[in-house]
């Protein structure tokens, strides 16, 4: 099976194919483009009010719209411009759990979106946080894309990465905001499984104007955990060991924590017109691949 069948077979490029007009990034590039996209600011024709988000620009807001209603709005315009869509995923150890592997979601997942950008003559590019030892950053930074003559290259790219070592993703997020000339959508997919402060690396994406979708990538087990007794875990990206008794009350704490990372990313996306959509490795993928399209919140 070649890379190209692997990430993305004939029927579900047709199924990509029909979506791809409904995509309309939010973010602006500032370059002129084939599409039409909404960008924030400027003299191009108004388009749309918005809830003001932390980050915005306070010039942009409709004073006289909050004077009459007390809610605080941002002007929206559109203009032609070019969107960049930034593919960050996470090429750590822990998405090597699994089956099938979080990561063969992720990489299909990122296969499906990148299609809808290039199939739309937008720019694409693919950035891999951790998957090599030593390195918990940015490891790969693919210079971005255009056109449907790309995707065999984007394609490539995706298949190359495996599941190894640790990630920081926080700081993988800042590099990628230094190494983007302009704000585009960042696509983030990861299991989010990282203790340093990625909220607020997302947050200083947000300021910098990247319109932001976070995809949480999990596994079944992860979900709903059957076991009982004593066991050995190992970490998968540090090697520690830990000694665990796994009962009721485990599980119950273990659930209870998982549900509130899941809540962290959903009210994130909410207070930052952001997208969140959690996703379990092995669903088919067209459903999410609409809902990324419709810009939902799981």
């Amino acid at each position: 099976m070649s890379y190209a069948e692997e990430l993305l077979t004939p029927a579900f490029l047709t199924e990509l194919e029909a979506m791809r007009r409904r995509l309309e990034p939010k973010a602006r590039s500032g370059a002129s483009g084939e599409r039409v996209s909404r960008r924030r600011g400027g003299s191009a024709e108004f388009d749309e009010h918005r809830p003001y988000a932390p980050g915005d620009d306070p010039r942009r807001i409709d004073w006289l719209a909050y004077a009459r209603t007390g809610e605080p709005v941002v002007k929206q315009f559109r203009a032609e411009e070019d969107v960049v869509l930034r593919l960050l995923l996470d090429g750590s150890a822990s998405l090597g759990f699994g089956e099938p592997r979080k990561i063969d979601t992720a990489r299909r997942l990122a296969a499906a979106i990148g299609y809808l950008a290039l199939a739309g003559s937008q720019r694409a590019q693919v950035l891999i946080a951790g998957g090599r030892e030593g390195s918990a950053g940015l490891t790969q930074v693919a210079a971005p894309k255009r056109g449907r003559s790309a995707l065999a290259s984007l394609l490539r790219e995706l298949v190359r990465v495996e599941p190894l070592g640790q990630v920081d993703l926080s700081r993988s997020l800042d590099q990628v905001q230094l190494a983007a000339r302009r704000p585009g959508l960042l696509v983030v997919m990861s299991d989010f499984y990282d203790a340093g402060p990625v909220l607020q690396a997302l947050g200083r994406a947000r300021a910098a104007g990247h319109d932001l979708c976070l995809i949480q990538i999990l596994s079944r087990e992860e979900l709903e955990p059957e076991l009982e007794g004593d066991f050995t875990f190992v970490d998968a990206e540090t090697g520690q060991r830990v000694e665990l008794t796994l009962d009721a009350d485990a599980k119950d704490a273990y659930v209870a924590r998982l549900t509130g990372l899941i809540e962290e990313l959903r009210v994130f996306a909410r207070r930052h017109a952001a997208c969140y959509l959690r996703v379990v490795s092995g669903e088919p993928l067209e459903p999410v691949v609409r809902r990324f399209v419709a810009r939902e919140v799981d």
